[in-house]
């Protein structure tokens, strides 16, 4: 059975049909990749994924438990962290505060301890400018923070919404080598991710999103030698 199931998902913004019943699945431990270009859908489906935005139809399973109508904070405790477009992060708290809010869910200190030298050992920098306001980090930092923040959660999943957007090149190899081992260390993920490339270069699996609709999915690799992928996302 799939860690996740997300099944003839359909969303609604007023009228619009923003998903038009969708269907994909994420299995325990793996990188899936959910591509396509600026509208198609791929923040919505996050979004109701996580539970801030409710499905008009269809279901949304997690490991064996329906959570489509569960609210967002639930969700976070079930096992499924978000890391959202832009960062999000509380600009005028410190980096340390910032990690604790994404431990707001977990009771034994203990634990958050552990986790908290985990992220401090995933991300130096982190430790470095533990006091300094997150407000005063730069983008790269930012998306470090978040996702540090995220991983706070202890997820069992993680989610992120364009980890890459707005970075220089060098901040975007190294958030997907982060990713690469945030997934090595047995946390899933589902990643949203503009720059397809690279999100495909590290996936196992990926789906095309296109207005509302997944037209294509398969094995990352093979997608990547599809000539309507390498025309419409590779620049090729």
């Amino acid at each position: 059975m799939a860690m996740l199931e997300v099944k003839d998902i359909e969303v609604y913004y007023g009228v619009i049909r923003a998903l038009k019943g969708i269907s994909f699945e994420v299995n325990q431990g793996e990188v899936i990749a959910l591509i396509g270009a600026n509208g198609a859908g791929k923040t919505t489906t996050l979004h109701t994924l996580t539970g801030l935005l409710k499905a008009k139809s269809g279901s949304i399973i997690f490991e064996g438990k329906d959570i489509t109508k569960v609210p967002a904070h639930k969700i976070v405790e079930m096992g499924i962290a978000h890391v959202p477009e832009g960062r999000r992060v509380f600009s005028q708290l410190s980096v340390y505060e910032n990690l604790k809010m994404g431990a707001y869910t977990r009771k034994d200190k203990n634990e958050i301890a552990e986790s908290l030298k985990m992220v401090y050992s995933r991300f130096p920098r982190l430790e470095e400018r533990k006091n300094q306001s997150a407000g005063t980090l730069s983008g790269g930092e930012q998306q470090m923070l978040a996702m540090g923040r995220a991983l706070m959660s202890h997820p069992k999943m993680i989610v992120m919404d364009e980890p890459s957007m707005g970075l220089s090149p060098i901040f975007v190899n190294e958030i997907f080598d982060i990713i690469e081992k945030i997934s090595a260390g047995g946390t899933t993920v589902l990643l949203v991710e503009q720059n397809a490339k690279k999100a495909l270069s590290i996936a196992d699996r990926a789906y095309v999103l296109e207005t509302g609709n997944i037209t294509l999915d398969g094995d990352a690799k093979v997608l990547m030698n599809d000539e309507r992928i390498k025309k419409a996302y590779l620049g090729e």
